[in-house]
C-alpha cells in the first residue's frame, strides 16, 4: 500500500497534517451490517472533456494514496464518462497491487429513464462495463422518475441476486419519497439515500434524516461545502482561523459530525483531496457548532428537497 504523504507535500495547515496522521477516518455502518467510510471522491463533471482526463485519472489514483475508498459516479456525469475515467484510474491502481478490487466501495447511479425492469440491467451492464468492474457496492436510482418504483426494486433486486451489484439504494428522495418505498416489495431493503447536505441546506435535518436514522441508513451527502460556495463564508473563516485549518475543511468537518452521514465531495487538485481527508479528522468544538447553528438555523418545518 501507498505510504502516508510527508508533512511537506500537502498544501494544508501543520495542525491539519496532524489531524491526518493521528486517526483513522471513521466508518458508517449499512443496513446489512457493513460498512463504508464516511469520506469519499465525487467524480460529478469529471469525463467531460478528453483533454482533462489524465488529470482526472490522476485525482483518482491520489485519492487512493491518500486513503480514500469510497467513489462515487453514474451514468449521467459525462455521458458515463467519469465511469470510464474511474475505471481507468482502478485499473491502473490495481495492476501496480495499490488496492484490490476488496478495498474500494464503487457507488453508480442509473438514469430514471432506465430505470425499469428491463432497462437497470442493460444500464448496470453498460455502466459496469464502463468502470471496468465485475460489480458495483451500491448501484443508485439517480432521482424518482416515470418508471413504476415496484419495477426498478424488482430490478435492483435481481441484480443483487446475479451479483452485478452488492447492494441499492436511491437519490434526491424526500421524506414522502422514502415512505413510499419502503411499502413497496422489498424496498426496505433500500441502502442509503443520497441528497444535497450541506450547512446552508439543512432542510434533511428536520425529517429525513430522522427517519434514516431510524431505519440505520446513513445518508450520502453531496455538495458538502456547496461547490465551494461555503469556503470563503464569513463565519467558516472566523472557526477555521482557530483551529488552523481552511473554511472548506471545516464545512466539510460539520457534514461528517454526524455519524449516520456519508460524504462525497468532488475534488481534483491534490491539494484539495489532501485537505478533504484532512478535514475527515477535524472534530469541531461545541462553541464552535453553536456558531454555525446561529449562522446557518437548523429547520423548524419541512422543506422540499434541495436539487443541483
Amino acid at each position: 500500500m501507498p505510504a502516508a504523504p510527508a508533512a511537506d507535500t500537502l498544501d494544508i495547515p501543520a495542525s491539519a497534517f496532524r489531524l491526518f496522521m493521528s486517526a483513522p477516518i471513521r466508518t458508517v455502518a449499512l443496513p446489512d451490517g457493513t460498512s463504508m467510510p464516511a469520506l469519499g471522491l465525487g467524480t460529478w463533471r469529471m469525463g467531460e472533456s478528453r483533454g482533462a482526463r489524465s488529470a482526472e485519472v490522476a485525482a483518482i489514483r491520489d485519492a487512493l494514496a491518500l486513503g480514500i475508498r469510497v467513489f462515487d459516479t453514474a451514468e449521467m456525469y459525462g455521458d458515463g464518462g467519469a465511469e470510464t475515467v474511474l475505471g481507468i484510474a482502478l485499473a491502473d491502481a490495481f495492476r501496480a497491487g495499490d488496492v484490490d478490487r476488496d478495498d474500494v466501495f464503487v457507488v453508480s447511479k442509473v438514469y430514471p429513464h432506465n430505470a425499469s425492469r428491463t432497462g437497470i440491467p442493460a444500464a448496470c451492464a453498460r455502466s459496469l462495463e464502463r468502470a471496468g468492474l465485475d460489480r458495483f457496492d451500491l448501484y443508485l436510482l439517480h432521482w424518482p422518475g416515470s418508471h413504476p418504483l415496484a419495477e426498478t426494486v424488482a430490478a435492483f433486486e435481481a441484480l443483487v441476486a446475479a451479483g452485478r451489484i452488492r447492494r441499492w439504494g436511491v437519490s434526491n428522495f424526500d421524506t414522502a419519497a422514502m415512505r413510499t418505498l419502503e411499502r413497496i416489495t422489498d424496498g426496505a431493503h433500500c441502502a442509503s439515500n443520497q441528497v444535497w447536505y450541506s450547512a446552508s441546506n439543512r432542510g434533511p435535518e428536520f425529517d429525513l434524516l430522522p427517519w434514516m436514522r431510524e431505519r440505520a441508513m446513513p445518508l450520502m451527502a453531496y455538495s458538502p461545502i456547496d461547490q465551494g460556495a461555503l469556503a470563503t463564508d464569513a463565519t467558516f473563516v472566523r472557526i477555521a482561523a482557530r483551529h488552523g485549518v481552511t473554511a472548506a475543511q471545516v464545512a466539510l468537518a460539520w457534514v461528517l459530525r454526524d455519524p449516520g452521514v456519508v460524504a462525497i465531495p468532488k475534488a481534483v487538485r491534490s491539494e484539495h483531496l489532501r485537505a478533504n481527508v484532512a478535514a475527515a479528522r477535524l472534530v469541531l468544538t461545541p462553541e464552535d457548532c453553536a456558531e454555525l447553528d446561529r449562522a446557518f438555523p437548523a429547520p423548524t418545518r419541512a422543506q422540499p428537497l434541495g436539487v443541483l
